[in-house]
């Protein structure tokens, strides 16, 4: 088994490099306007989609002063280090850096103020999905198995494997459950609180899907001018097959952004739109754009916002300010109040 997942992750980088050799190799053509253009607009997607974050944690905390620059940075600085390293570590980030810039907050309650945006994003995503599976040029989900990206790959084609790993997972999140017991009541008032704005559905549409169904507009527009910008093409139909493809990704967290199953999918869905080389180069060449421009405003906001020097640097003070808060209460001078305040003072607060 490991020597079969060793030649598959050796034919899945071989694959990705090859596509990234595409890539500089016809940069020359590449239509830099246009490209341009795209970022612009996917940094537009992702400031409303930042806005909808802030209104969800000023409905879960109306009495305190939340300011909306910091909550952009700790959403910019997310998104950056989720496209650098696998497994979505930057949750972790956006959620000590959200926490603390609000004041007297609560982890459960933050983490469930940024799920509001779930609602939304998921009955779209459904759509695009339903759609992409239905054109005729997506893999039947038996097939992932043939695919050049190792993780999607090897779990299609290792299925009983990928059952025990599912069930195994289900049993930690049971047993965690188990063992907080005692603070299982705290902790799901606090959830409730972070999704006090859907109790109000006039605001929820006003504050929240309006800024999520712009973001999704600007988002469209942007892969749209994306594919103009590598020669593909843009229309209605390539971006939501590029949507449905991001989807399959997400669901497969264990590259930065996907990478390799964007590019083995991407290479398989527009194969009857260019050639192979083409659509190669443009799946790694947008991956690299959005890259490039999402971790240099993340460090950006970390560095100037919140004063960090590194993402690591923001990685340790959350794993710190998170053990501080599952602490049992303390009073003023113990190591666990002492910890949360360097917390709030390195934070800004």
């Amino acid at each position: 088994m490991f020597q079969l997942a060793s030649a598959s992750i050796g034919q899945s980088l071989a694959s990705f490099f090859d596509s990234v050799g595409q890539f500089f190799s016809d940069i020359a053509q590449l239509h830099w306007g246009v490209l341009l253009l795209g970022l612009a607009l996917f940094t537009v997607n992702l400031t409303l989609r930042t806005r909808a974050f802030y209104n969800s944690l000023r409905a879960a905390y109306p009495s305190e002063r939340i300011s909306w620059l910091r909550i952009w940075g700790a959403y910019w600085a997310a998104v950056g280090f989720n496209n650098i390293v696998p497994a979505r570590g930057g949750d972790i980030i956006k959620l000590f850096l959200a926490k603390s810039s609000v004041p007297n907050s609560r982890y459960a309650t933050v983490a469930a103020a940024f799920y509001v945006e779930s609602v939304f994003d998921a009955i779209l995503g459904v759509f695009v999905l339903v759609y992409a599976f239905t054109q005729g040029v997506f893999p039947k989900p038996p097939d992932f198995a043939k695919l050049k990206a190792f993780d999607i790959s090897w779990l299609a084609s290792h299925f009983q494997f990928t059952l025990f790993l599912l069930t195994t997972l289900a049993i930690v999140a049971l047993a965690a459950f188990a063992l907080l017991s005692s603070r299982v009541q705290a902790f799901w008032l606090n959830v409730r609180q972070g999704f006090t704005i859907l109790q109000d559905r006039r605001r929820w549409l006003r504050e929240v899907v309006l800024f999520q169904a712009l973001a999704w507009g600007c988002r469209f527009a942007a892969y749209w001018f994306l594919l103009d910008a590598f020669r593909l093409g843009g229309s209605v139909h390539k971006v939501l097959l590029v949507f449905g493809v991001q989807a399959v990704a997400g669901a497969v967290p264990f590259t930065p952004g996907g990478a390799g199953v964007q590019q083995a999918l991407l290479v398989q869905v527009f194969s009857s739109f260019a050639a192979g080389p083409i659509v190669a180069a443009y799946s790694v060449g947008q991956q690299i754009a959005i890259t490039v421009l999402t971790a240099g405003v993340g460090f950006a906001a970390v560095f100037f916002i919140f004063r960090f020097r590194s993402f690591r640097e923001v990685v340790q003070a959350g794993r710190a300010s998170q053990d501080a808060e599952r602490a049992p209460p303390p009073d003023g001078g113990s190591p666990a109040a002492r910890a949360r305040s360097r917390a709030s003072r390195r934070a800004g607060y």
